[in-house]
């Protein structure tokens, strides 16, 4: 029977954590972990690594004003963070964190836990790397951050060390800031994403002053936009759209699978893109009014 432990301090979690006798699983919604380990157990393939239980650990549940960043706790769930009164620059994620899933899944599911599973469909990366967010980790050596750029190694890796956990995500203040995100999937819930695309604007006087853009789904693990950024800076915004072009996305790599050719991801990530820059000052309501 796998062995089972839910800490009620982030001290008692890593030394629970450093005296596993096999690197234990770590839990926080589960809308990862246990679906693949029923797949496991239907191929034969059973999990038996002890499971680390983060719920009781309420100082990680919280989003917080922290002065010049918010913090975003592992146990923030996908729901609380898409009802939550944050800024406009919050505004791509919010509106990811309303089609991840269903209501069910944004229930339970968390936001950290959607990094680390580090899935190259990740709905979260595109919107926090658009954000310049940072990972926040504790471990024996004490805390570190990582951007989110270097913390995402590639399809289901991470810089999270075995004898560490993710804390929290640390989001960068954007004052005047908006946000979009755009996705594209076989219908609007319950989906992988075959494209997403997460836009950041800051404008002065009608025209941008800084860009920030991902794009997810259409690479190992999702890629900023630099020549773009570079390109869209000065232009007004009414002109955004057009400044986007096919020779932009050349870094990514997409793949051909089930849910769409490679080919075509290439092309809806430039539709997209076009449509999210289309309106950049169009954050919803419930975000301006915050």
């Amino acid at each position: 029977m796998t062995a089972y432990h839910r800490p009620t301090t982030l001290p008692e979690a890593l030394r629970l954590l450093a005296e596993a006798p096999a690197p234990p699983r770590i839990l926080a919604g589960g809308t990862d972990l246990y679906p693949a380990r029923a797949a496991g157990e239907a191929w034969m393939r059973p999990d038996d690594r002890p499971l680390l239980d983060l719920s009781a650990l309420p100082d990680l549940a919280a989003i917080e004003d922290r002065g010049d960043h918010h913090r975003i706790g592992a146990l923030v769930t996908w729901a609380a963070l898409r009802d939550a009164p944050l800024p406009p620059w919050f505004a791509a994620l919010r509106q990811a964190a309303a089609q991840v899933g269903g209501a069910q899944v944004q229930n339970r599911a968390t936001l950290l836990g959607n990094l680390c599973n580090a899935s190259p469909a990740a709905d979260g990366v595109p919107p926090l790397l658009a954000l310049d967010a940072v990972v926040e980790m504790a471990g024996p050596r004490g805390p570190r951050r990582l951007p989110l750029a270097q913390f995402i190694l590639g399809n289901r890796r991470t810089a999270l060390a075995a004898d560490e956990i993710a804390t929290a995500i640390l989001v960068p203040k954007a004052p005047g800031a908006v946000a979009r995100f755009e996705k594209l999937g076989a219908r609007a819930y319950l989906v992988i994403s075959i494209v997403m695309v997460a836009a950041v604007i800051e404008a002065e006087a009608g025209r941008i002053a800084r860009a920030r853009i991902a794009i997810g789904a259409c690479s190992p693990v999702a890629q900023r936009l630099p020549a773009l950024e570079a390109a869209l800076a000065g232009l007004p915004l009414a002109a955004a759209a057009g400044a986007a072009r096919p020779e932009h996305l050349a870094a990514l790599s997409p793949i051909d699978d089930v849910r769409a050719t490679a080919a075509y991801r290439r092309q809806a990530a430039l539709v997209l893109l076009r449509r999210a820059l289309s309106t950049p000052l169009a954050a919803p309501a419930e975000a301006r009014a915050a």
